[in-house]
């Protein structure tokens, strides 16, 4: 990725938008500007995310631009397809942005109202695509969902979604999608749930890897399950591994990459191969936590620390995946002491690192930059990270 000066400009952070089968079907990118009295360059931001999301991609970019100066500017810029645009609804009830807000809808842009159509003209609120609206908000106005087959006057989509019984109750009541991170779920809620038979051949292979044990033992496990060997090869071949080399087989993974290497990528495995479709939005956080993590010290050339980072992250959710806490689940998969103290104990120098990686995910700008600064990592480095993070994960498949 280029190293646009615009990500030098600006605080991100991100979320899902998970539909009703709880697949994620667009990123949304929260966008603070860095200094309210210098709003960011729109056309060069929009510019910086092509890369990321490109045209032929079938994964959304919904842009929630927090400052109003920048999202006058995007109003008046031709944005790719790929984009879609969040509008507050007292801009939409501006008289002078309605011909503007016309015109995008004219040009095929989709755009999203923040908050209610409410009065907002028929010719206006047929711009939109949906509504966002605010969980928490809902709650305490009482408002009471549409009757089923009887929509409110404009599709709506739940923000703030924290917990699996949250998502499931937005779709109860009529939601089209929601915001959030579902991954807040109590352990009680999934305690004594079976690790699930393809999991635990991961998780025996992580094992035998550590202790590198022969080629041959290793092909006995995946004998077993050739599914697994084929996602195992297909993730080695992805863009984002960056190899030149075709890998054929679970053999030559292992003559070309080493043990240390293998064992990330059956982590990335382990995180992203459950059959429950209630876990997408777990696994799509871990994978770009992991992946985000390791990117906030790839520049440090310390290769192993970039590699524990990343196991820290993957392996952060496996709690709510796996459904066993930390201190019982990392008994049988063996990780590094750093990674152990900051999952099982909350402690530790990596930590930090964790922490600035839910900041980003909950979009926090006082918890963004509060984590970044005793990592010594400037807002540029914080979102360059990002961004190629979620660039990797796209190239996954």
């Amino acid at each position: 990725m280029n190293e646009h000066p615009i990500l030098g400009q600006v605080v991100l952070g991100y979320c899902p938008m998970i539909d009703r089968q709880r697949a994620v079907l667009a990123t949304r990118l929260t966008v603070f500007a860095s200094r309210p009295d210098a709003p960011a360059d729109v056309a060069a931001l929009l510019l910086a995310l092509q890369q990321v999301w490109s045209a032929d991609g079938n994964h959304q970019l919904l842009l929630n631009l927090t400052s109003e100066p920048m999202l006058r500017a995007a109003l008046v810029q031709p944005l790719p397809v790929q984009v879609w645009l969040e509008v507050p609804a007292f801009m939409a009830a501006d008289a002078q942005h309605q011909p503007l807000l016309a015109a995008l809808h004219a040009r095929g842009s989709t755009l999203f109202l923040q908050g209610r159509a409410g009065d907002l003209p028929p010719a206006v609120r047929a711009c939109f695509r949906y509504a966002i609206v605010e969980l928490d908000d809902e709650r305490r106005s009482g408002a009471a969902p549409a009757p089923q087959g009887m929509p409110r006057t404009l599709a709506f989509v739940h923000s703030g979604v924290r917990c699996a019984s949250q998502l499931e109750a937005s779709f109860q009541c009529g939601a089209a999608a929601a915001l959030g991170w579902p991954i807040d779920e109590p352990m009680a809620a999934r305690a004594g749930k079976a690790v699930a038979p393809d999991l635990a051949v991961i998780v025996e292979l992580i094992n035998r890897v550590d202790r590198e044990e022969s080629i041959e033992r290793l092909e006995a496990v995946l004998k077993n399950d050739p599914t697994l060997a084929f996602r195992l090869v297909r993730y080695i071949n992805s863009a984002a591994f960056g190899l030149r080399v075709e890998i054929g087989s679970f053999r030559h993974a292992i003559m070309m990459l080493g043990y240390q290497k293998l064992k990330r990528w059956l982590a990335l495995l382990l995180a992203s191969a459950s059959s429950d479709p209630a876990m997408k939005p777990v696994m799509y956080a871990a994978v770009r936590r992991g992946l985000f993590m390791e990117e906030l010290v790839r520049g440090a050339g310390d290769e192993a620390m970039a590699g524990e980072l990343f196991i820290c992250g993957v392996f952060s959710l496996l709690d709510c995946m796996i459904g066993q806490p930390f201190e019982q689940l990392l008994k049988s998969i063996p990780v590094a002491h750093d990674v152990y103290q900051a999952l099982a104990c909350g402690a530790g120098r990596y930590l930090p690192y964790l922490e600035l990686a839910r900041a980003v995910e909950q979009a926090s700008l006082f918890d963004i930059r509060q984590h970044a600064e005793p990592l010594m990592l400037s807002g540029f480095e914080v979102n360059r990270a990002l961004l190629r993070a979620l660039l990797s994960a796209r190239q996954l498949g």
